[in-house]
């Protein structure tokens, strides 16, 4: 793919998170034909591209510490009609990274912006885990004391989705017993390393897990948590009556109750019969 086939604009440009060779040859095209590449960290990307053979690059780093200062500068660049890829240390941009202030004043500006989809931590540990992928939140790292982490986590208890979370290998020891506070028995799983030649998923309760990491001790490198879905509370009588009144301000019976069933794992049938008696005392 030559330079001249690159439309002029903001690439978004997923790089390895542990293994080189997860980088797309679409990546290393458009780290090749870049003007200018706006990075994390400097050295982190100069020894990435050297390893894949890009020298004499011009590299600028941008950064949530410069983010404000950095980006008129880069916009600038995108106005004079340049092509720039932004990357972050490793995996996805703009995921726990200020990038997306830089993607919303492009858009803004009418500056063309595309995204080189690749490696991501936060994909590869929900796969590995084993927890429900079907709906997800990612959280990205935790506060580090404990009173703000338990107040952030009773936030998120009840949220049905498989939830994902950042953390330090300092911290996990900590983050694990406020959890078990939280969540409780919850399933859950520990996943570091990713790609890499220790990589390891360790799966179980909070408790299983602290007393894996005890016996076993506490692991090293970049971890990713992933935990279970809060379980969803049966709603009463009442409540399916007012899920299925609303619904039926929009939708057919039919469509009502395949909607309230959907929310809430009740019988498609009965809610159904439910449905038509509402939808027939309204007339």
């Amino acid at each position: 793919m030559s330079e001249t086939s690159f439309t002029k604009g903001l690439y978004l440009v997923a790089t390895p998170i542990g293994n080189l060779g997860d980088i797309s040859a679409r990546a290393v095209a458009v780290l090749t034909a870049a003007d200018i590449i706006a990075c994390e960290d400097t050295r982190n990307t100069k020894k990435l591209l050297t390893l894949l053979g890009i020298t004499k690059k011009h590299l600028i780093a941008y950064h949530e510490h410069n983010a404000d200062e950095m980006r008129p500068y880069i916009l600038e660049h995108l106005r004079n009609n340049k092509m720039i890829a932004l990357v972050s240390d490793a995996g996805t941009p703009l995921i726990s990274d200020p990038g997306y202030r830089l993607v919303q004043d492009c858009i803004d500006q009418n500056i063309y912006v595309t995204a080189i989809p690749g490696a991501s931590a936060v994909l590869t540990a929900l796969q590995l885990s084993g927890l429900p992928c079907h709906r997800f939140l990612f959280e990205g790292f935790l506060p580090s004391k404990t009173v703000a982490r338990k107040k952030e986590l009773t936030l998120l208890a009840d949220i049905p989705a498989t939830l994902i979370f950042y953390e330090s290998p300092q911290r996990l020891e900590e983050t694990l017993n406020d959890m078990i506070i939280v969540f409780g028995t919850r399933q859950a799983a520990v996943v570091r390393e990713l790609t890499k030649k220790f990589e390891q998923t360790v799966r179980g309760t909070f408790k299983e897990l602290s007393d894996y990491y005890r016996t076993n001790g506490w692991p090293k490198g970049e971890i990713v948590i992933v935990v279970a879905p809060a379980e969803q509370k049966s709603p009463d009588q009442k409540e399916i009556i007012v899920l299925l009144k609303q619904a039926l301000t929009t939708m057919s019976v039919k469509d009502a109750a395949a909607f309230v069933a959907d929310q809430t794992g009740e019988s498609k049938k009965q809610l159904y019969q439910t449905a038509l008696k509402l939808k027939n005392d309204i007339k």
